[in-house]
């Protein structure tokens, strides 16, 4: 496949991807295809390379109707073949030692220190880049999940304590996204898009 075809498919799979909110009940996700779509995700950007997202998978049905109260009865999380809760990790500064472990100890050392002082004393920091990284790692999540044939919808509303509870969330984890992910039911419903001309500014306001 040459450079261009594959440029051409991304941006296929950017033109497809809508959020989906009617699945097919029933559908189990190949667990060949989830590891893919998963590790697809997992291979996102992030600052300094900490991965500061981890994916809470949701696919027993027992497990999904606990969802339904949580995501306010919105039925999707119950029809969708799954339910991966985007967590962002607080303590990701934490994994640096390990991230660092094949480079040359001097290197590991100044990036270790460096991170290590960047979240020193610094919970607002710490949050951001949570919540920051583990959105690049959802966005590639749907589009993963698109190129693999599934749809997917990005759900904000839930109500995140009593999913921590449930769950057994720990403390370091902030839930950031919902996302069921399945086969459509039925299309997604058509949005429409604020031009360019308002949405980008040249050089400066």
């Amino acid at each position: 496949m040459t450079q261009t075809s594959q440029s051409l498919t991304a941006i296929e799979v950017m033109k497809e991807r809508h959020s989906v909110r009617q699945y097919e009940p029933g559908v189990k996700i190949p667990e060949a295809d989830l590891q893919e779509i998963l590790s697809l995700a997992a291979s996102a950007p992030s600052s300094w390379n900490l991965q500061h997202w981890r994916f809470l998978v949701i696919q027993d049905e027992a497990n999904k109707q606990k969802l339904l109260p949580i995501a306010y009865n919105q039925q999707q999380v119950v029809d969708a073949s799954a339910v991966v809760m985007v967590l962002g990790d607080l303590q990701a500064n934490l994994a640096a030692p390990e991230v660092y472990a094949s480079a040359t100890p001097e290197i590991r050392d100044m990036m270790v220190k460096q991170i290590e002082g960047a979240y020193a004393n610094n919970p607002q920091l710490a949050r951001d880049e949570a919540i920051r990284n583990a959105s690049y790692a959802a966005m590639q999540l749907m589009l993963a999940a698109k190129a693999k044939g599934y749809d997917s919808v990005p759900m904000g509303g839930y109500n995140p304590a009593a999913l921590i509870q449930e769950f057994n969330i720990p403390e370091r984890y902030v839930p950031t996204l919902m996302l069921p992910i399945g086969k459509a039911a039925k299309p997604a419903r058509p949005t429409e898009r604020l031009p360019l001309a308002q949405l980008v500014i040249n050089e400066r306001f």
